[in-house]
């Protein structure tokens, strides 16, 4: 491919030059211009990708693509001999391009997108189960990590940029890849991240409380989620999976509707595919599933109302996606928990530490909840370990405090990700929200010292919830990442502590 066979698939504003040379790489960073590169000059939330132009062209770009009119008037009178295109939308463009120089891949995969605050990790990893059982080979964009045809990559964003994106669907469809499953982020939707991808089925499952510091108010943070839904910036969706129990769901539902997409809602006792009754279990749970495909009734090794809707999201997603109902209800028992996602950690204690990436206060009353249900018999104690990151919306603090004082019987409130705040400010906004419930509190703001005073708290049948980090394997503090897996560290405690008491014997 040369440059005027790649702008003939991009929507522009002005041209300049021509090139017959062929085109190496496209990039949006500069430091990845290599001789040959088209460099996608954009305009970012954090910088401005027009500045970095000169430093492209040095490393040998072949051409330039740019959003800014200062700067193309400023190429077709300096740099006559490269050739330039304007756009007036620096994503799209970088989308378009991506997608004509990886040969389309789009085309060759059906895309799944699942968006909403909680639930779209465990979401994204069930569907890619079920489909994978079904022998459908998949492509997981998301953020624990990448999966590409079976491989198991490092995950750098929750949803990267478009150019990253397209380079991994045709390395996936190169391998016989055919279904693409991708987490959606608001930031990703708002950003025009998503732009060149055509979505098959599209899945909500809940609005709650976050990412304010970036879009300012709910409403502006629901209109990006539904970015994916309704057909005005992106295609609408070919069915729309909506979670029936969620406020915003009717909304997104009728959206939908008036896209020309099927709506599929699902919910526990709401919606037509959804679970009529259920029992928890030591293991999970038993479910009575109920849809317009067929009953049955299933077991799944996830526990807790919030994975019968993760599941149940998964299920109905992968059914439009074309998996019979029975080959569903035989894989859903083989299905397994998500990384540090309600993850268990046991080094042959007599009471349970999870870990869990509740990091809003919505997913801390449903991680809590789910624990409550687990001591309901014994009326054993919730002890919790959480922070709030720094840098971040700095309203859900005392709400946060306050979701894991009312489900907690002893809270240790820590640091998250402190990023370039100082840690005790950071729980100073946290305790009011702590003391307006009463409950029994410490604060540490040395993360491993509070998970060590958790562990060392626990009594027999009582259940320790690591809340905030969940896979993450690295705390961002004063300018700089260090090494910090909570599973790795509670295990340590663990292990310091069975060898005073006498237990042990890592299961």
């Amino acid at each position: 491919m040369n440059w005027n066979d790649l702008i003939s698939e991009i929507t522009a504003d002005n041209a300049t030059g021509g090139s017959d040379a062929p085109i190496t790489g496209i990039e949006y960073d500069s430091r990845r211009v290599l001789p040959g590169s088209v460099f996608v000059a954009m305009k970012g939330g954090s910088t401005d990708g027009n500045k970095y132009i000169d430093k492209a062209i040095a490393a040998g770009a072949l051409g330039i693509i740019t959003d800014s009119p200062h700067t193309f008037d400023h190429l077709t009178v300096y740099e006559a001999g490269r050739p330039a295109l304007e756009v007036e939308h620096g994503r799209r463009a970088l989308a378009q391009a991506s997608a004509a120089f990886f040969s389309h891949p789009e085309r060759k995969l059906a895309a799944i997108g699942i968006t909403g605050t909680n639930g779209k990790t465990t979401t994204a990893f069930l569907t890619e189960s079920l489909l994978n059982a079904a022998a459908r080979k998949t492509i997981l964009i998301g953020t624990i990590e990448f999966h590409v045809a079976g491989e198991v990559r490092p995950s750098v964003h929750t949803t990267p940029e478009s150019r990253d994106l397209f380079a991994l669907m045709a390395e996936g469809a190169e391998r016989g890849a055919t279904e693409l499953i991708t987490e959606v982020s608001s930031h990703a939707l708002d950003q025009g991240r998503m732009s060149g991808i055509q979505f098959d089925v599209a899945v909500f499952t809940n609005l709650t409380r976050d990412h304010l510091d970036y879009h300012q108010t709910m409403e502006k943070y629901f209109s990006a989620k539904r970015l994916l839904f309704d057909g005005t910036v992106y295609p609408a969706p070919r069915v729309a999976v909506i979670n029936a129990q969620d406020d915003c769901g009717k909304q997104l539902a009728a959206a939908a509707r008036r896209a020309g997409t099927e709506v599929r809602m699902y919910g526990i006792g709401a919606g037509e595919w959804r679970v009529a009754s259920y029992s928890l279990t030591p293991g999970g749970a038993v479910l009575q599933l109920e849809t317009p495909a067929g009953s049955a009734q299933v077991n799944s090794q996830l526990a807790g109302e919030v994975n019968i809707l993760n599941l149940l999201a998964a299920f109905t997603a992968a059914h439009a996606r074309g998996i019979a109902f029975s080959d569903l209800v035989a894989a859903v028992p083989t299905l397994k928990p998500v990384p540090g996602r309600f993850q268990p950690v046991d080094a042959g204690q007599p009471f349970t530490v999870i870990v869990d990436y509740a990091h809003t206060d919505d997913a801390l009353r449903n991680l809590t909840a789910l624990a409550r249900q687990m001591t309901a018999e014994s009326g054993k104690r919730v002890i919790t370990v959480f922070g709030c990151g720094g840098d971040r919306d700095r309203t859900k603090r005392p709400k946060m405090g306050k979701a894991a004082g009312a489900g907690s019987d002893y809270v240790v409130a820590t640091s998250d990700n402190p990023r370039s705040e100082d840690p005790l400010a950071i729980l100073a906004e946290i305790e009011p929200g702590l003391k307006s419930t009463g409950v029994k509190y410490t604060v540490e703001p040395d993360r491993t010292s509070a998970i060590r005073l958790a562990v060392e708290a626990a009594e027999p049948g009582d259940v320790v919830l690591i809340a905030g980090k969940g896979h993450e394997k690295e705390q961002i503090l004063n300018g700089s990442t260090i090494p910090f897996d909570d599973t790795e560290v509670a295990r340590a405690a663990l292990r310091e502590l069975g060898a005073r008491m006498g237990y042990g014997g890592e299961q």
